[in-house]
């Protein structure tokens, strides 16, 4: 779907709050992961990681708010 519908129904919106709850805390497991990490590859494998979950979360959010100004 290219475009957000004009309505969210309660168990659309309850999905994308899980997969935003699920993003946001993979994403900052990944960065904690990145700030202890001694190791540079495991340093840029979560960095990845984090910058794909923040993107993930980015654009949830921008999905609600698309919705919210309809």
């Amino acid at each position: 779907m290219n475009k957000v519908p004009q309505i969210i129904s309660t168990k659309d919106f309850s999905y994308l709050k899980d997969i935003f709850e699920w993003n946001i805390t993979a994403s900052k497991k990944a960065y904690h992961y990145y700030e202890i990490s001694q190791d540079q590859e495991l340093k840029t494998a979560f960095q990845q990681c984090y910058q794909m979950h923040k993107t993930i979360c980015n654009t949830i959010l921008t999905i609600l708010k698309e919705g919210e100004s309809l």
